[in-house]
């Protein structure tokens, strides 16, 4: 797993997470733990090596009172592909 973060240099920032197919397995085996006992989290971790960077991200279940800020997309189109296929 690889992740970067990128300033845009308007007060937002994209992470991007690179994976191995390993990588989405064990993602999918989390976030099915996730959906099966909403009481549990994980995390993704850095090795803390070199630069410094993303430490840690933490992976919950949404609380009723959390309001949502971000949303999930679909697959990337190909060039000259549209979304009305």
């Amino acid at each position: 797993m690889h992740a970067t973060i990128e300033d845009w240099g308007n007060g937002w920032k994209e992470i991007e997470v690179s994976l191995t197919l390993d990588d989405i397995d064990r993602l999918i085996a989390l976030l099915n733990i996730l959906k099966a006992d909403t009481e549990q989290h994980f995390h993704a971790s850095s090795s803390f090596i070199g630069e410094g960077g993303i430490g840690q991200m933490t992976f919950d279940v949404q609380q009723k009172i959390q309001s949502s800020n971000l949303t999930l997309g679909g697959r990337a189109l190909a060039p000259g592909e549209s979304t009305q296929s």
